[in-house]
């Protein structure tokens, strides 16, 4: 067997019944979540086919591959969010090869990416729906940026590949500009998309082995009817935890030698459970010593990957990266069945992107609804009730008083509308605010491409959250060419979009606003190891 999992502790089940589900789920029987999940299940079930389906679609990424590497184009830029990004991302930094992510509006992010290259890059743009208003963005901006080189239509429609649905606008699109192709199956959705044509067009086309991937997967597959697999048990340990109280995922690596797995499972299981006012909070922690693992609070269940190590308690999950992929999306439809929700829908996840569109709409040509900072401290605008927060007078009280905020059962959600590559120190946060926050888990997301994942448990989960979301002042601009706002309005928006759906809903939200980039994150960094040591 491919993939071992070993349980350490708690429910296992949550009283629910699972003998025969393991034949059943692979039978792709649609009414395991219940008649009011049975029509979508039954449209989302392909991805236990990927392992073997998937192999189709290599001789036509094989045949690219080599037509793009004539060409002399070796470097693969993925445009994509959620999904359609965070499961390449994992293939090809655990293969170790190059694949530059646009899965974000920040301005300097974007134009970072086409700056570098452009004469020999080709373009994947991924959306299953073909209307992501990021990835069309993205695809806009590449297209000039390959017109201004002086490439002519036909050599521009060389360096684009599409993946897609069928019969889906950007399929459509694509058909008519000429560019390549690759199609997706549509019973897949995007979280539960790791190994079809989502994850692997753009992971073979940057050089990741993925046959291996899909022959590692296809090892799995063949227990996975059977009550005792890997999946069943891990399923079953996810959903019987969080059904006992214990919903907090602390995710960890212990030597694995898979990249940035846990923010690929954090989306997956974030966005499945995380509805009807319950769900699993996946928490990613930078290791088994981090702060916010070995002191996560009674309502944490701990999984590490690898074979972890005596006297951890923890879940443990060891195995290959393609029969991990198979494993928790396998796993996440069974907890789906343990916690009684549907884990095909996402009914949240469109109220921030209506929100982004009607600030956008609102504000016309004048300025978005920023309103004024509460307090102003060095680099930092807080724009918020400093009231809720104790009335603070310097950063360093803010997030005293955004911690405190946290109920005993909740959590502290970061969200940085910022530039992943060169503002990416204050990923440093999470570990500082774990410290002030005691055991309750602080999460930290790049944004927007939050808003595809997680951000669907942060408004259809428990009501338990506090927010605090991280954005910047725009050095460099970027235009969104036929379009009418550029990247850095675009993004600003999706934050104030969000926003106004979490307040909304009640959920305290907190923004910062860094009025210089470096100097800002800098001083969010000491605050945050200030208010910590101070705990």
């Amino acid at each position: 067997m491919s993939v071992t999992v070993q349980v350490s502790g708690g429910d296992s089940g949550g009283g629910v019944e699972l003998v025969g589900v393991a034949a059943r789920l692979v039978a792709k029987d649609a009414t395991l979540w219940g008649p009011a999940a049975e029509e979508l299940a039954a449209e989302r079930l392909g991805w236990l086919d990927l392992p073997e389906s998937s192999q189709a679609l290599l001789p036509q990424l094989h045949e690219l591959r080599e037509r793009l590497h004539v060409a002399g184009l070796d470097r693969v830029v993925l445009a994509g969010m959620g999904g359609s990004s965070l499961a390449p991302e994992v293939i090809t930094r655990t293969a170790g090869v190059d694949l530059t992510i646009l899965d974000s509006t920040d301005p300097h992010q974007v134009g970072a990416a086409l700056s570098d290259r452009i004469g020999a890059t080709v373009l994947v743009v991924a959306s299953k729906s073909g209307s992501t208003v990021e990835t069309d963005s993205h695809r806009r901006a590449f297209e000039q940026a390959f017109r201004d080189a002086g490439l002519t239509d036909a050599e521009l429609a060389s360096r684009i590949v599409v993946v897609t649905d069928p019969g889906s606008p950007l399929h459509e699109e694509a058909m008519a500009a000429g560019y390549e192709v690759v199609l997706a199956d549509p019973d897949v959705g995007g979280r539960y998309s790791a190994l079809s044509a989502f994850g692997i067009t753009p992971s073979y086309l940057a050089g990741a082995d993925v046959e291996r991937l899909l022959a590692d997967a296809r090892v799995l597959a063949v227990d996975l009817g059977t009550d005792d697999n890997p999946g069943m048990v891990l399923g079953a340990a996810l959903g019987g935890q969080a059904a006992a109280g214990r919903d907090k995922l602390v995710l960890a690596d212990a030597g694995s030698g898979i990249v940035g797995f846990g923010e690929w499972a954090e989306q997956l299981v974030a966005e499945s459970t995380g509805k009807e006012g319950k769900g699993i909070l996946p928490v990613v922690v930078e290791s088994t010593d981090a702060a916010g693992f070995v002191d996560a609070g009674p309502d944490a269940h701990r999984v590490v990957l690898g074979a972890g190590r005596p006297g951890l308690d923890a879940t443990a999950v060891h195995g290959s990266l393609g029969s991990q992929l198979l494993l928790w999306e396998y796993a996440t439809a069974v907890a789906g069945i343990v916690l009684g929700i549907n884990p095909f829908d996402q009914p949240n996840v469109a109220e921030s992107k209506e929100n982004t569109q009607k600030i956008l709409d609102e504000a016309g040509d004048g300025p978005l609804p920023e309103g004024e900072p509460a307090l102003v401290d060095g680099a930092v605008e807080v724009h918020g009730d400093l009231e809720v927060l104790g009335s603070p007078t310097d950063l360093t009280g803010v997030l005293r008083g955004v911690s405190a905020l946290v109920p005993p059962s909740g959590y502290l959600a970061v969200m940085a509308y910022l530039d992943r590559g060169g503002d990416g120190a204050a990923a440093g946060v999470r570990q500082r605010l774990a410290r002030a926050a005691g055991d309750r888990p602080v999460t930290f997301g790049w944004a927007p491409r939050f808003l595809h994942s997680t951000g669907q448990f942060h408004k259809g989960g428990p009501p338990v959250g506090v927010f605090l979301q991280v954005t910047g002042a725009v050095v460099s601009d970027v235009d969104v060419p036929g379009r009418p706002f550029t990247f850095g309005r675009l993004e600003m928006a999706q934050a104030l979009g969000d926003q106004r759906a979490l307040s909304g809903r009640g959920r305290p939200v907190v923004r910062l606003h860094l009025t210089d980039r470096g100097e800002g994150v800098r001083q969010l960094l000491d605050a945050a190891s200030a208010a910590g040591s101070a705990a």
